[in-house]
């Protein structure tokens, strides 16, 4: 194996299940950018089954910006797209203009609130007059919904590995949305204890 290339085990559980909401919430053709791409390993299932796409992956990481090239060269196809360095907490400084869609996968829960906050702004960006959806997948707090023993141990590694991560409540995630002119418009309860929730300008 490529010594750069990186191994994400949950990848493996979860793809599947997050492809069949993507064949629900994507357009069939157009272009999606995958926001925190990782190890790259999404990024290669994702373009594979969804060849009519042009998936872009993206990551402030050099080491996975190097994973994700390692995949691509592997990738038999012509529709993934070289790996670019993106920042969600710089949302003006996005290397993508435009977008029919967007995916973040585990990127909220392991980043500072502030790329959340860049990643609805650069969504308002790419996305409001096309009406694509921002497609999100991770483990949510939700104020009517007891949270599972694993998510709470799961929150407080977070949080002492960073204090400023964590397990996000879900109606602050839908009112940061609102406030950049997107509403939630589905959730989808996924493997785990996850959840895949999708935005689309209002």
């Amino acid at each position: 194996m490529d010594a750069a290339k990186q191994h994400a085990p949950a990848t493996q559980r979860n793809r599947d299940a997050i492809a069949e909401v993507l064949e629900r919430e994507v357009p069939d053709s157009g272009l999606v950018l995958e926001i925190a791409s990782g190890t790259g390993e999404h990024a290669l299932f994702f373009a594979e089954r969804f060849d009519g796409i042009e998936w872009q992956p993206s990551d402030p990481s050099t080491q996975a910006l190097a994973s994700i090239r390692a995949y691509r060269d592997d990738f038999p196809g012509s529709n993934l797209r070289r790996p670019v360095a993106l920042d969600a907490s710089a949302p003006d400084a996005w290397p993508v203009a435009t977008a029919d869609a967007m995916l973040c996968i585990n990127m909220v829960h392991i980043s500072p609130w502030e790329a959340s906050e860049g990643l609805f702004a650069g969504a308002a960006n790419l996305l409001a007059d096309g009406g694509g959806p921002l497609i999100l997948y991770g483990p949510y707090l939700e104020d009517d919904v007891e949270t599972a023993p694993s998510n709470r141990d799961f929150d407080r590694t977070l949080r002492a590995r960073d204090p400023r991560w964590g397990l996000r409540k879900l109606g602050e995630v839908d009112a940061l949305a609102a406030h950049h002119g997107f509403a939630r418009t589905a959730r989808y309860e996924m493997p785990a204890n996850n959840l895949t929730v999708v935005y689309r300008a209002k």
